[in-house]
């Protein structure tokens, strides 16, 4: 049987209505992921750094997902490694070696947030791709919510 190998990106772009240097803010500082995404173990936003979060372990694969800044342009644009899972495992927890790259540019209403989570080979990562589809929606959600929060006491 024959199956067809095929690369997916997850890519959402939203609107909010806050300066870049907020949303920058919330990107960038490991207290603030931490309310919006998973707690990053070791982060910061510099080149080259490295960095794990830690989610549900599955067979083989402990959990963490092991990142690595690859490129910043403050108030632009963020991206990083992001790389979990494990060869012996089918769907959740499969092996994944996936690009996380956050980009903001002015727009009418404030800033655009495009985030685009590239690199998932289907069907191998298909559980991941599904599952981090729906969940990433969530986390731009929870990051609109902490960003709105982080503005308001800026204000005070």
């Amino acid at each position: 049987m024959n199956q067809t190998v095929s690369q997916e990106a997850i890519v959402i772009d939203e609107v909010f209505p806050h300066a870049p240097e907020t949303i920058w803010k919330a990107l960038t500082s490991g207290a603030l992921i931490s309310r919006w995404l998973m707690e990053p173990k070791g982060f910061e936003a510099i080149a080259g750094n490295r960095f794990t979060f830690q989610t549900t372990p599955a067979g083989a694969w402990d959990g963490t997902i092991h990142c690595e800044v690859l490129e910043i342009v403050p108030n632009e644009r963020l991206s990083y490694s992001w790389k979990g899972g494990h060869d012996s495992n089918e769907g959740y927890g499969s092996k994944l070696e996936t690009v996380v790259t956050f980009t903001l540019s002015k727009a009418e209403a404030g800033t655009r947030l495009r985030l685009v989570h590239s690199g998932f080979v289907l069907p191998k990562n298909d559980s991941a791709y599904r599952n981090m589809s729906e969940g990433w929606k969530k986390v731009v959600k929870r990051l609109d919510t902490v960003v709105a929060e982080e503005s308001s006491q800026t204000l005070h």
